[in-house]
């Protein structure tokens, strides 16, 4: 499987991109509430695992996207600019490094590998992200009925984290197929010209 290796002006273009995709759409959620979770980021961080050559360079690019459109949602949601909103954010920030992991056991990218992928890395946030709320919040219990409570109360959320990661996993495992096969075409057509040429 080729990997990708991203120079330091790359990896900020990519960075750059991540945040705005990443910002499009939790704006579109902050105004179209039952929209919420429907971003890019698990898919980004699923696929930076599978084909980043320097891992930590995914789970960089996921941190990053991920906190500086938290300041700009977060801004949306109070009118205070917020760097750090406790330690909920940490189960956010966790969930997104073991997608990276998840992400790097893919040895073979097809359809079936990746929606398994994205299942487990779907699965893996919805268990982490709902202990905060579970432990801190005075709507559940505290036993394992009340986390379970607040599991279910989340299943719209990470159904539309499901729905987001099939839509940008295509687009970016199918993308990155279809131009490696196009660059593999023309490097063969480069080739073959190159050995006419040398013929004559």
């Amino acid at each position: 499987m080729k990997k990708i290796k991203l120079g330091f002006p790359s990896f900020l273009l990519v960075i750059v991109a991540a945040i705005i995709l990443t910002g499009i759409t939790r704006l579109i959620s902050f105004y179209v509430p039952f929209m919420s979770n429907f971003t890019p980021m698990g898919a980004m961080a699923i696929f930076g695992g599978t084909y980043f050559a320097q891992k930590w360079k995914a789970g960089l690019l996921s941190v990053i996207t991920l906190f500086v459109t938290d300041i700009f949602i977060n801004y949306l949601y109070t009118a205070k600019l917020i760097v750090w909103y406790g330690n909920s954010a940490l189960w956010l920030y966790a969930s997104l490094i073991i997608m990276v992991f998840i992400g790097s056991m893919i040895k073979k990218v097809n359809v079936t590998s990746v929606l398994l992928a994205s299942l487990a890395s779907v699965a893996v946030h919805w268990l982490l992200t709902d202990i905060e709320p579970w432990i801190n919040s005075s709507y559940y219990d505290k036993g394992l009925l009340g986390y379970g409570e607040s599991l279910l109360m989340a299943i719209p959320f990470e159904r539309n984290m499901l729905i987001a990661d099939a839509v940008f996993g295509a687009a970016l495992y199918g993308g990155y197929e279809v131009f490696k096969a196009r660059a593999i075409a023309k490097a063969d057509v480069a080739r073959q010209s190159m050995s006419a040429t040398a013929s004559y």
